[in-house]
């Protein structure tokens, strides 16, 4: 009775180690075919990456070489400027300075013998009072920052 009951045991044994052998080599084969497709999947895409890296590399390149020239063309704008600056701007303000100083001196000259009228017109009679003529913008007499302790 010990021999059967031994002999059962080892074909329940044996029977579940084929099973577990069996699922294993299902797992083993699933592996292999899931590895396979994803090695001839990655292939292709490395390449495409591959290519990709040498196509943004040329495009850095061609990015510093016009960087490169912005950077020149900027030191002989930056040049250009500093020499029309010296060669015209001192020139120029003399002619400005001068209209200017002509300007007022003809002013002047013209403006005393329109005194008196000048000054009349400069000024506002409001109910029997004179004020002046606002400049720069409306004044409304108001302390825009509150009342004078």
């Amino acid at each position: 009775m010990a021999g059967i009951l031994v002999a059962v045991f080892w074909a329940i044994l044996v029977s579940f180690l084929a099973v577990v052998l069996v699922r294993l080599a299902q797992t083993l084969r699933a592996t292999t075919k899931l590895v396979a497709d994803v090695t001839e999947q990655a292939v292709p895409l490395l390449a495409d990456a591959s290519a990709t890296v040498r196509s943004a590399q040329t495009q850095l390149d061609r990015v510093d070489a016009i960087a490169t020239d912005v950077q020149e063309v900027t030191s002989n704008a930056s040049a250009l400027s500093t020499t029309v600056a010296s060669a015209f701007g001192g020139p120029l303000v003399k002619v400005a300075a001068f209209g200017y100083g002509v300007r007022q001196a003809i002013g002047r000259r013209t403006g005393a013998e329109q005194e008196p009228a000048r000054r009349a017109a400069r000024r506002t009679v409001i109910v029997g009072r004179t004020v002046p003529p606002v400049r720069g913008g409306k004044r409304t007499g108001r302390n825009p920052r509150g009342p004078k302790d």
